[in-house]
């Protein structure tokens, strides 16, 4: 896998020409912020040696470089998923590639289901921790030039960048609540019992990505931060209630904009 990793990242660094130092991970519905991406090279995830292809409803599949709070970042305008059968290698083949490019940093975003009730459609949720239900991606013999076998996990989302991102938050007058993420395989949305019980363990939000890459991140060194956008109220089950995937992209987008500023205030002071 190690040729894999160079391969990749040498064949990135050939054709941005520049070394950001953060990378962004968009999830479903949140691509358009690497629209806001200046002086933007794309390059489809399909160029790239040995990425796979992003098949999620609201991944576009591509990777963006420019600038953002002016500074070059990397933005994956997409992720991969377990659930789209792909190994958590794969899946978090990326983060590794990123590292080898010389990036420090990794902003993550998510669409999640809002477990808290005090959470409604559109919230913002800062990732203060998070409860993995997913295979380990470190599962399998350790690459030492990556990081450690038993990485801490003790603090995987960066408390300074939390704080500076209530402060950018509350300075622009954006409600930004806290909360804990908890991450399943998928692809089937929870049940209320399902929902029920993880809000017992201490969960406020629910997805199906994000975790493995932050694991990976952490284990290989990189400074976390991580948002959720709530797109639907998991709590909430009324009659006529449905988890439908259209509607989730859709809620996600809506907050594209708050989350555009919210990132490019805080990569200007990384």
């Amino acid at each position: 896998m190690e040729n894999d990793y160079k391969e990749a990242a040498k064949y990135i660094a050939e054709r941005i020409g520049v070394k950001p130092e953060t990378a962004i991970i968009l999830g479903s519905g949140l691509g358009g912020l690497a629209d806001r991406v200046k002086d933007a090279t794309k390059i489809p995830y399909g160029d790239i040696p040995h990425f796979v292809n992003s098949t999620a409803t609201g991944h576009k599949g591509n990777l963006i470089v420019g600038t953002l709070g002016g500074k070059y970042v990397i933005a994956m305008q997409g992720r991969f998923h377990y659930y789209e059968g792909y190994t958590m290698r794969q899946v978090t083949f990326p983060v590794r590639v990123m590292k080898m490019l010389g990036i420090k940093n990794l902003l993550v975003s998510n669409a999640a289901g809002g477990i808290n009730e005090t959470f409604h459609v559109g919230d913002l949720m800062i990732i203060r921790d998070h409860i993995n239900m997913m295979p380990n991606p470190l599962i399998g013999a350790n690459d030492e030039d990556f990081g450690t076998r038993f990485p801490d996990m003790t603090r995987a989302y960066d408390r300074e960048l939390i704080s500076c991102a209530e402060k950018i938050a509350a300075a622009n007058g954006i409600e930004v609540k806290k909360g804990v993420y908890v991450g399943l395989t998928g692809p089937s949305y929870e049940t209320p019992a399902e929902y029920a019980c993880y809000g017992r363990l201490g969960a406020d939000v629910v997805g199906m990505s994000t975790v493995p890459e932050v694991i990976t991140a952490r284990h290989a060194g990189l400074r976390v931060f991580g948002m959720s956008v709530v797109t639907n109220e998991g709590y909430h089950f009324a009659d006529d209630f449905v988890n439908d995937g259209a509607d989730v992209v859709k809620a996600a987008n809506e907050a594209t904009e708050k989350m555009t500023l919210l990132f490019s205030e805080l990569i200007k002071q990384i």
